[in-house]
Formats: structure tokens, sequence, C-alpha cells
């Protein structure tokens, strides 16, 4: 395991590139929600560039393996480049994991965020250079006009804070496809959170979206769970079968009966996951047994979305009824 790497803060003046490692930014401004999302960065005192290719548009929305790793390359190059922030998801992140050059990641660590398909890069770049990634939003998210913050607030708090985060739940939040009609949205009322299972953990963060975290099986591309808190969630095209599966599959590798606890965000409600299903689900788990489990929480393909670290630490201490969870900053 690398040395953990705790890339330096984002401050008010530096410059944060934008990447599309997955689709095209082409696909993105079909539906030009780029004014709210300059104003928040400007707000924030921060500069976006794009690289040089994110708006090549090929038969799967997506770009080139070898435009995409470029960008990727040149963002960690560049010195004027404190950020890096990926357009949006998809499905093909992975493909670039054989052609990433891991000592040039590690020799330039800078704040790497992104969420979903982004999933394989963010861990992987943990296991080869022990650099501390992000999951949290997207380039394209900050377009969302209303019912944004506090993901705002949270990814500042993230990336531009050392303070440790105090987890707490938004009041409401949302699930639609909220830009292809700003006008016309409603937020549904928060109910919190929900222990599954109660205890206390500290540990390494390890996670993200679970069916893309999965696509690292077998490679040498996926972070040790020995001890870790796993940070898990998925999307619309998640069942309860399908999801109890995927855990089933990551909780059997090596080092998984060590992990330390579970959190798990929220699903869309196409999913049709209950809280019903996640308890039956954790049960029939044996390297969960007897270690904290909590539900509901504000990450994944729903908004408003917390930002944590992979490779980070988090405490979680439950009882049978309530959670605290504190993200602490890392030792390096």
């Amino acid at each position: 395991m690398h040395q953990t790497i705790l890339p330096p803060r984002l401050t008010a003046g530096d410059t944060v590139r934008v990447v599309a490692p997955a689709r095209s930014r082409a696909l993105i401004m079909e539906h030009d929600n780029t004014r709210w999302i300059n104003e928040r960065f400007a707000a924030m005192g921060l500069t976006l560039t794009f690289g040089a290719h994110v708006d090549e548009d090929d038969r799967f929305r997506s770009s080139s393996i070898e435009s995409r790793v470029a960008d990727l390359h040149e963002a960690f190059a560049d010195p004027e480049v404190a950020g890096i922030l990926t357009v949006v998801g998809g499905f093909n992140s992975n493909e670039l994991l054989p052609h990433l050059d891991w000592e040039l990641i590690g020799a330039n660590p800078k704040v790497f965020c992104g969420y979903s398909d982004i999933t394989a890069l963010a861990n992987a770049i943990l296991t080869h250079t022990g650099l501390i990634t992000y999951s949290g939003p997207h380039w394209s998210s900050f377009g969302m006009r209303d019912h944004f913050d506090p993901t705002g607030d949270w990814f500042r708090a993230a990336v531009m804070d050392d303070r440790p985060i105090e987890l707490t739940a938004a009041s409401t939040w949302t699930d639609d496809l909220w830009f292809l009609d700003q006008e016309d949205r409603h937020a549904t009322p928060n109910p919190g959170w929900t222990v599954l299972q109660h205890g206390s953990a500290t540990g390494r963060i390890v996670g993200g979206n679970l069916c893309t975290l999965n696509l690292l099986q077998g490679t040498d591309h996926l972070p040790d769970l020995s001890g870790a808190v796993l940070f898990l969630e998925d999307d619309e095209l998640s069942n309860p079968v399908e999801f109890a599966r995927d855990l089933t599959s990551l909780l059997q590798l090596p080092g998984a009966d060590t992990v330390s606890g579970l959190v798990i965000g929220r699903f869309q409600r196409a999913s049709q996951v209950s809280e019903e299903d996640l308890a039956e689900i954790v049960r029939r788990q044996p390297a969960l047994r007897d270690k904290p489990v909590v539900c509901g929480l504000d990450f994944g393909h729903t908004m408003p979305m917390i930002t944590f670290p992979i490779g980070g630490t988090a405490t979680v201490e439950t009882s049978r009824t309530d959670a605290r969870i504190t993200i602490g900053q890392p030792a390096a």
C-alpha cells in the first residue's frame, strides 16, 4: 500500500481543469446550464479551464482512449492546475486504466473529483499512487439552478477546508432529470438516515458507485479493503437483487472480512430498493456481522450530494436509532 497523499486544498485564485474521462461535454451542452456553473465557481474564486478533447463526441457519446488519457495527463502535469473535475459520468472510464502514467499522477498531487463511472478512476488512482481522490459533484452538477445546496457547501468543506466534517442529513432531496427542465422541479422531505446495524468503526474510506467499483475486481486497480469503511451507492439501473449480488461479490474478496463498517447512499426511486431490502441484504453478509451499517445518506445519484475523500478517514458511531459520521483529515 502506498503512503497516503493528501492533495493541497483548493483556494481562491486557483485554476480547476475540467476533463471528460467518460462521456463528452457535447452531450451536456445539449442542455446548456453553464450560466449557473460559471456563477458558482466564480463565487468560490476558482477559474475553470477545459481539456483539449472534452467536446469530442463519438458513437458512444465519448471520445477515444488516447484523447481522454491525454487530457488527464495534461491536467495532472500542468503546474497551473490545482484541481481536476470531471464533466459527467458514463460507462467507460475503466478503459483508461491500462494507459495511465501513475508516476506522473502521484508526482503531481491535486484534487480530483467526480462520481458514478468516475469511481473506477478515483479508486485506481488511490491504489497506484496513494493520492486521496474525491467522490462528489461533476462540473455539470453545478448547473442545477434550484435545490443545489448544500452540495456546494459540502464540496467546499471537503476540498477547500482542513477541518473534520461532521456529516448531517439534508432537509430535502431531489431525484429528477433536472437538466431537461429547470422550471418544473419538486423536492422531497428527507426523513434522515436509518441505522441498519449499530456499533462503531474508524477506517479508510473506499467506495463510490458499487457496480463500477466491482469492475476493478481481479485487477491490480482495486484498493485494499482491509479495515475499510465502505461508502457505497448505486443508480436507477440497480434493484434489490443487483445490489445484493454486487455487495456480496465485493464482500467475498480477500480482506473484505475485515471491513469495519458500511455507509450506503440514497437510492433513486426507480431502483425500488427499500430499507427493508437493505436490512435483509446486510443481514446476510458475514463480513458485516456486528459492524455499523447506516443507509440513506446524501450521496449517489440524487441531490444534494456530499463530497467525501476516497482514501480519507471516517468514523461511524451508531446506536439502535442514531448515527454520527465524521470525516477526518487523513494522516499523510
